[in-house]
């Protein structure tokens, strides 16, 4: 299986969430139907449904729509997401779509998740090029969620309530990320594996 560390997401259970335009297509794992691709983690991650995210889409992104920068399992039965309010915003149109679809969403008792929007960061620009400016990409640590800031207090702020929301008891801690999104990630991108030796 071709998995990267934002292409699957779940807090524990047996429940994860993962976009279908990245893990589907032919280039990444052959031609793996949806259901012998849910056989495939079964095993290995315990798992017993998998909720594929048909929307979304984030301009500046390179990773075909990896789960981490649109939505995001959280405990309780909950899901964080980004939200999109500006009918002029090139993301309008998919984040919707992909809002109304986590609706239909429902956990393995069968009830519905909490929906938490997250604010849509203000464009961001560099070099004539929009970055994936996104709340989604936070990272759970023990105790503390740490999530990304854009020198927007406004939204930075409101990103804060919602995640507070969502890891109640936990610390949320802001940690200023324009300059990773110019490599097009951001604070849960930058914290995955690093290979053997690369910091040697």
């Amino acid at each position: 299986l071709a998995l990267e560390g934002g292409s699957i997401e779940g807090v524990g259970g047996g429940t994860r969430l993962t976009p279908s335009e990245f893990l589907l297509p032919p280039n990444r794992n052959g031609q793996r139907t949806q259901a012998e691709f849910e056989d495939s983690l079964r095993r290995p991650f315990h798992v017993q449904q998998v909720l594929w995210l048909d929307q979304g889409y984030w301009a500046g992104d390179d990773t075909d729509s990896h789960i981490d920068t649109l939505a995001r399992l959280c405990p309780n039965d909950t899901i964080v997401y980004v939200q999109c309010n500006d009918e002029q915003d090139e993301h309008y149109d998919a984040l919707r779509q992909m809002e109304e679809q986590l609706k239909t969403f429902r956990t393995l008792s069968g009830a519905p998740y909490r929906l938490l929007p997250l604010p849509m960061a203000d464009a961001v620009v560099e070099d004539g090029e929009r970055l994936p400016a996104t709340y989604a990409n936070f990272l759970i640590l023990n105790g503390a969620v740490l999530y990304p800031t854009y020198a927007q207090p406004d939204n930075d702020r409101r990103a804060a309530e919602v995640l507070q929301r969502a890891f109640p008891g936990y610390e949320i801690v802001g940690i200023d990320c324009r300059a990773l999104i110019c490599q097009h990630g951001s604070l849960h991108c930058v914290t995955m594996q690093y290979p053997e030796g690369v910091l040697d």
